[in-house]
């Protein structure tokens, strides 16, 4: 792991106050680069807790935004890249493991298919009683099928040449939607993406609350991610890219918008007050019974209306969210390489 040649990959753990986490996303880490020619970096946004004093114990490199204001989703997975070496890169979070044997199942895919960017597994969701994370477990979704996807949610392991064609790995604007973004880049450059039938990560996802982390992602902003993505687009080449994909999204919180409307003005259009009262309610429980239908759930159904409203809310202020050159260096430091990293969990291992 200490081999001062250019390694082949990179394993870039991006991290914000993950201290239950860390130290199994780093020790999946290392078990799963043995033998191969690696390196190990953990991208932290100034975390608070004690992720970066529980990963100081283990031989990898560890670096750190200097400015908290810089954080966002996509400013992890750059802020990592910037520092990488590797040939490949791969990208997870501080809440996951990966299994063993993905990597080099990855790595031999993209081997086999120079016109791939990039690939991804099976993404095993740990957290089962969270709604959020329940709902996206029986979504049927394409992008987390076997198959080609349009983007890696959960990441992945990409080809740093198909990176640097795009300009830059993760845009450090976004607070949420960066995978999508990187994703959409690619597509539009040539490229492709790929997910293998073989498990690639354990996700240990925010427990507790769905309505928690609805506040939550708008008190972090990453709420905000959906404008924000249609934002970087406009004028690039991947703007009808990301229409056709997300435009289903846009028109959600359109239809939305035109809810809000109706609902405001339908003591003007009713003839007594006892009318207006009546549409209203009729107006707000016709939404949440078909959701409630359609999903099978009371409790899933009412909790995706929520979420429609909260995304309506935020996608404005993130459309018109002023923006940073997201090729510029992240201002950072490196708290610590792999030579200075302490030798506790070697002696251990």
């Amino acid at each position: 792991m200490l081999n001062q040649a250019k390694p082949t990959i990179s394993v870039i753990i991006k991290a914000l106050n993950e201290e239950d986490h860390i130290a199994g996303a780093i020790e999946s880490a290392l078990a799963a680069t043995t033998g191969m020619n690696a390196e190990i970096i953990l991208a932290d946004s100034l975390s608070t807790d004690c992720t970066v004093e529980i990963a100081k114990a283990y031989p990898i490199r560890i670096v750190s935004l200097s400015r908290p204001e810089d954080r966002s989703c996509g400013v992890g997975p750059q802020l990592g890249y910037q520092y990488s070496r590797g040939d490949y890169l791969c990208l997870i979070d501080g809440d996951m493991r990966l299994y063993g044997d993905f990597l080099r199942a990855a790595l031999e895919c993209l081997q086999r298919n120079p016109k791939l960017a990039g690939v991804g597994g099976i993404i095993v969701e740990r957290e089962e009683e969270n709604l959020e994370y329940v709902k996206r477990a029986s979504r049927d979704d394409p992008d987390r099928r076997p198959g080609l996807v349009t983007r890696l949610d959960c990441g992945g392991v990409y080809r740093r040449s198909a990176i640097k064609s795009v300009g830059y790995f993760s845009d450090r604007n976004l607070h949420g939607g960066e995978e999508f973004d990187l994703g959409a880049r690619l597509h539009a450059h040539g490229w492709a993406l790929a997910r293998i039938d073989r498990p690639a990560i354990d996700h240990f996802g925010h427990q507790g609350s769905a309505y928690a982390l609805l506040i939550r992602r708008i008190l972090s902003r990453v709420a905000l991610g959906a404008g924000e993505g249609l934002r970087a687009a406009i004028g690039r080449d991947h703007f009808w890219f990301v229409m056709r994909h997300q435009g289903r999204a846009f028109a959600l919180w359109l239809g939305v918008y035109a809810w809000w409307i109706v609902f405001a003005v339908m003591p003007m259009l009713a003839s007594t007050d006892l009318n207006a009262a009546a549409a209203r309610a009729a107006l707000v429980l016709l939404p949440i019974i078909v959701m409630i239908a359609r999903c099978r759930s009371f409790s899933v159904g009412i909790y995706s209306v929520v979420a429609w409203n909260v995304n309506a809310v935020c996608f404005i202020p993130g459309l018109v969210r002023r923006r940073v050159d997201p090729r510029l260096w992240i201002e950072s430091r490196t708290v610590q390489s792999e030579e200075d990293a302490t030798p506790e969990w070697v002696a251990a291992s």
